[in-house]
């Protein structure tokens, strides 16, 4: 019977996107495979993946997406938690069922060595350990956030109060310490339903067959070796860790838009261009939108920058709904486009992020801290200003700042925005100052031991081949 692996993503685009570009490595590495991805519905609007999917289908016929049935949460379902996460694990645990059923179709036909679940898909270990298939966990963050994630029991034991008040940073091995308040909303809050479920899905994920990282050794080095030493999982063995990154898709979320954006690029002069983009989900109060544009302008410097519709609340730093193209004129200052043509270009709604970053005209990146956009500006050797929206990337802002030293900080007033005059004085500090060129040539550096890692006997591909030899002693 043909070999397979079963890969169950977030249906989030970020975490499918990651999720695919495992599938393509793995046959990279074992041509024989049959990968099968199963997709759930969303719980809220994360972006759409329609597109993105059928494309991988027409270009990479090895791996077969299963859809299951929609699934709704039951009318009387009800959380007092305030974060969509809850919502994901919720009706990613009424899968089950769904799963349980594809594991055991997909069985009849291949010998299945496992089943790689995103953290999301928690509620599947039950099903993997029920047809007896080894469960893995496939981890799209970083081995920095992931050694916070392996840590949480620990913490949850040792103190009996929630992470948002603690009064001093929290000192977790293999990192710099945390301060509080960049800990990920969901996890700040032991009584929180959001809560819960990371703290199961971090227990259930010690026991797993092994946990595959997106990141390289030289990347996070001090983070991982903490994990392959156990002092994350201080009260027994930690899995297996399998470090295969940077794994980057060349296309990202492709929603079949417009370049001209590149054609912009190519008559910039080298390494000149400030790129912002802030994700698939992330957005701006139209108050925030204008302090970007005038910070923008005051700097001087050359800008791309990727602009969606405002939120109505200025404290949603992500959208739950598709949205229209934003009105330019009536969202930035007056006068603004017109004043900045000659040197700067706004992007309605999408950009091809790789393709931006990778242009020799780029030279810095003002992201929102997503793992994703993160390995795609190190694989580009693109250093970037650290300004994060949501989910963990006050927590990735910590690590990109303090311990990789590839970014520089935007810090927010108390109010949570950014005026007008930190944009200007982060965009000039990171292209002209002596600092800026400190963390560029440290993320130059970076780029060449992606590389090294992705190369034959490169960390990364080692990482690989022990993860599929497992598969053999099974």
């Amino acid at each position: 019977m043909k070999e397979a692996i079963v890969l169950y993503p977030s249906p989030a685009i970020g975490h499918l996107i990651s999720m695919v570009e495992l599938g393509k490595l793995l046959l990279t590495h074992r041509p024989s495979l049959s990968i099968h991805i199963l997709i759930t519905n969303q719980a809220y609007d994360a972006g759409s993946t329609t597109t993105y999917i059928a494309s991988i289908s027409d270009t990479v016929p090895s791996i077969a997406f299963h859809y299951f049935p929609a699934t709704t949460l039951p009318p009387d379902f009800s959380t007092t938690s305030p974060h969509r996460e809850t919502l994901a694990l919720e009706l990613l645990r009424l899968n089950n069922p769904n799963v349980h059923r594809a594991l055991t179709s997909i069985s009849e036909n291949h010998v299945v060595h496992g089943l790689i679940i995103d953290f999301f898909c928690v509620a599947a270990v039950a099903v993997a350990r029920e047809l007896n298939i080894p469960c893995y966990y496939f981890f799209t963050s970083g081995a920095g956030f992931l050694n916070f994630f392996l840590y949480i029991p620990t913490l949850h034991d040792k103190f009996a109060k929630s992470l948002k008040d603690f009064a001093t940073p929290i000192d977790v091995p293999g990192t710099p310490p945390i301060p509080p308040s960049d800990v990920a909303d969901p996890i700040q809050d032991r009584y929180d339903e959001a809560y819960k479920g990371f703290l199961e899905s971090s227990l259930k994920m010690q026991t797993s067959a092994g946990i595959i990282v997106n990141t390289f050794e030289k990347l996070e080095h001090r983070a991982i070796r903490a994990i392959m030493d156990g002092q994350c999982v201080p009260g027994g063995p930690t899995p297996p860790l399998y470090c295969i990154g940077p794994l980057i898709s060349s296309r990202g979320g492709d929603d079949g838009g417009s370049p001209d954006c590149l054609t912009w690029l190519d008559s910039q002069p080298r390494g000149s261009v400030v790129f912002l983009c802030f994700g698939s989900l992330g957005v701006f109060s139209v108050e925030q939108l204008q302090e970007i544009a005038t910070g923008l302008e005051r700097s001087g410097q050359r800008f791309l920058w990727v602009v969606r519709n405002p939120s109505e609340d200025k404290n949603q730093k992500a959208s739950m709904f598709a949205m229209p193209a934003p009105d330019l004129d009536s969202l930035l200052p007056e006068g603004f486009l017109e004043r900045t043509k000659e040197r700067g270009l706004v992007v309605k709604k999408w950009a091809p992020q790789v393709a931006v970053l990778s242009h020799p005209s780029v030279g810095g990146f003002v992201t929102h801290c997503g793992w994703n956009s993160v390995l795609e500006a190190v694989c580009a050797g693109i250093p970037m200003l650290a300004w994060p929206l949501y989910a963990e990337q006050r927590h990735n802002r910590v690590l990109l700042v303090q311990e990789m030293r590839i970014a520089l900080p935007v810090d927010e007033s108390e109010d949570g925005s950014v005026r007008s005059e930190e944009v200007e004085k982060r965009v000039r500090e990171l292209m002209e100052s002596e600092e800026g060129k400190m963390v560029r040539e440290r993320t130059l550096a970076m780029k060449e031991e992606a590389k090294a890692a992705l190369s034959p006997g490169g960390s990364s591909r080692l990482a690989l081949a022990r993860l599929v030899e497992s598969w053999k002693r099974e």
